[in-house]
């Protein structure tokens, strides 16, 4: 499968000629999710969900179709109608041709004061985990873990430990938009050196093959 980063926490998975898109949102790149034939979103917040960016794919491909939390789909459903499926911890389900298991609930901690949105990571094919906001340990083997890497709601130790309970054999950053360039090099020397995985990040547009 080909991993092309579409800037922040997005990315496009494409396989035997489809592609699969998860958490194109504000922060991504503006066509991250055209041409997708299926999407998969995390949680509700604008860095992953953007609804116009949304909607304007979902018309240009008539048999596109969306995966997510109802919190999304409530706002999606009615003008897509049965393209629009609902999903949570535990579910499983086939998008564009890739087997999906869907692991966590909630969204990270960002203050006690505030209330956590539900949150639902999604591992693709078996190998590849997404998270979207949260340090799911899914109960299966990973061998990609998109890692979450800067956010209001983590910190750098954190992320080591994340690294380290998941074991992937590699870990590709994402939720980085808000990262500076000057910081990279410090949390790759961290991650790199303690996490216990093979450690990357990719710039929006670069692309590999898993």
């Amino acid at each position: 499968m080909k991993l092309t980063k579409m800037g922040h926490a997005c990315i496009r998975l494409e396989k035997d000629g489809r592609t699969l898109v998860v958490d194109p949102g504000s922060f991504s790149e503006q066509d991250a999710a055209l041409g997708a034939d299926a999407v998969l979103i995390t949680h509700e917040h604008l860095d992953h969900f953007n609804e116009d960016r949304l909607r304007t794919a979902m018309e240009a491909n008539p048999a596109a179709e969306i995966w997510t939390l109802r919190a999304v789909a409530d706002q999606l459903s009615a003008a897509f109608p049965g393209r629009v499926h609902t999903v949570g911890h535990g579910d499983a389900f086939t998008a564009a041709g890739f087997d999906v298991q869907a692991h966590g609930e909630l969204h990270a901690v960002i203050h006690p004061d505030l209330p956590r949105v539900t949150n639902t990571g999604y591992l693709v094919d078996g190998s590849l985990f997404h998270p979207g906001d949260a340090f799911t340990v899914p109960d299966a083997p990973v061998e990609t873990l998109m890692l979450p890497v800067h956010a209001p709601w983590n910190k750098v130790s954190e992320v080591i430990e994340y690294v380290r309970a998941v074991k992937p054999q590699r870990a590709i950053d994402i939720h980085d938009g808000l990262l500076k360039d000057v910081a990279r090099g410090i949390y790759d020397l961290h991650i790199g050196n303690l996490g216990g995985a093979d450690h990357s990040r990719m710039a929006p547009g670069d692309a590999t093959q898993l």
